[in-house]
């Protein structure tokens, strides 16, 4: 069978879209890199993986079209999959498939990945419990939603990705406030807040079917990490997906991938759990987790989803290490704690990394915070804010107790 030609959108950002054009490569993909920025805005590294490279300005669709058309004409080539995994140009992937004829996810199917109250729309006709919720783009129509549906709500917009431009709202006080916030957001979605722990459940589908699932948890609840600049996020990845405790969650994301209509490729999920055991849906999405999460799979499991995503996608195959059960092995719980420096500007020193080391160095997968001289970052712009430290362990008290320490011991200080 000959090597299939792979249009991947944006081959060299987020970061992780480098390690995606790797995996594409490495089974034996030709991979056709699509960006607005020139071939040379390509690092080597990632340049070295494509076969060839389309500059094309990304939110023109109709242009985009046309270059590419232009450009199937000049070489001869012909494109057997469109692929994106970074969230604001899913759709624009659906739409070449459908305009060019390639098989894939449809516009409508992304589409609806991409907008929250389409994407609940179709939860919620299968049966499945969802926030209660509210499409709004005037600021009457929030005011609508949030007295119909009551306090607390979480506002968030209409196609975001990750906790960029959401609030939870309380009282009216706090909504005048959050209305003034989002003025620059064209419609949000009005949600109920769901009080509870929160999770993801990750995938890689073939056919609708997980080939791949991982089941996540937050520590604390990602909207209030990024309310609260001195808290030290924490995400775990979850050895025992198949405790029971977690039935609900996996039933639950298992029948929402067939709500959704999802075919071959990466799924995002985040779903909560209530105090009374009730599980709730929150969102997902058609792509891969941003923060680092693949990497955390990658060491909780000793995998390389960034290839086998690949492999679904181009050869409808994945390979992944199993058991005598015949499951993926899972060999280890993976938390990853993001810290934020104190005060502004350049990191001026870091404190309690050796200690650290000296306790938990065996079980660290990498150390990657800001070293002193590197400019702090904006903490409310991403989550990986000024670096981050990742543990893996079998067990799941010694993961939380290492993860904890990292949160408690480890300082970065920033000034001048």
């Amino acid at each position: 069978m000959n090597p299939p030609n792979v249009l991947f959108i944006s081959p060299q950002y987020p970061v992780e879209m480098n390690h995606f054009t790797r995996g594409l490569a490495e089974v034996s993909a030709r991979v056709w890199g699509l960006a607005d920025g020139p071939a040379e805005s390509v690092p080597q590294g990632v340049r070295r993986y494509l076969t060839g490279y389309i500059q094309a300005p990304l939110r023109s669709p109709g242009e985009v079209l046309d270059i590419v058309q232009a450009t199937m004409r000049r070489t001869g080539v012909r494109f057997d999959r469109v692929e994106c995994l970074w969230e604001p140009f899913v759709e624009l992937a659906a739409w070449l498939r459908e305009q060019l004829g390639i098989p894939g996810m449809s516009y409508e199917t992304a589409f609806a990945f991409r907008d929250k109250e389409a994407m609940k729309r179709r939860v919620e006709a299968a049966g499945l419990r969802v926030p209660h919720h509210a499409k709004c783009g005037t600021q009457d129509e929030v005011r609508a939603a949030v007295a119909r549906i009551g306090y607390p709500v979480c506002i968030k917009p209409i196609a975001g990705a990750g906790s960029a431009d959401t609030f939870r709202v309380d009282n009216a006080e706090e909504l005048h406030a959050v209305l003034e916030k989002t003025r620059h957001v064209e419609s949000v979605s009005v949600e109920e807040f769901v009080e509870g722990e929160e999770f993801t459940f990750d995938t890689v589908c073939i056919d609708g079917r997980p080939a791949f699932y991982n089941v996540a948890q937050y520590h604390p609840r990602p909207l209030l990490a990024r309310s609260n600049e001195w808290i030290s996020p924490i995400v775990v990845v979850l050895r025992d997906i198949h405790d029971p405790k977690y039935a609900g969650g996996l039933d639950l994301g298992f029948k929402v991938l067939d709500a959704m209509g999802m075919g071959t490729g990466f799924t995002h999920m985040e779903w909560y759990r209530k105090a009374n055991g009730e599980v709730v849906f929150g969102e997902i999405g058609g792509r891969s987790a941003g923060g680092h999460l693949v990497d955390q799979m990658n060491w909780a499991n000793d995998i390389d989803l960034f290839r086998e995503w690949a492999r679904a996608v181009t050869w409808k195959s994945f390979h992944g290490p199993t058991g005598p059960d015949g499951r993926l092995e899972r060999k280890y719980n993976c938390a990853i704690i993001f810290k934020r420096a104190l005060g502004e500007g350049r990191i001026t020193r870091v404190e309690g990394v050796e200690q650290y080391m000296q306790r938990f160095g065996r079980h660290v997968c990498a150390n990657e915070l800001l070293q002193p001289g590197q400019m702090r970052r904006n903490w409310l712009q991403t989550l990986v804010s000024d670096g981050f430290v990742a543990v893996r362990h079998p067990d799941i008290g010694e993961t939380l107790r290492m993860a904890e320490a990292a949160a408690t011991d480890i300082t970065l200080y920033a000034g001048g």
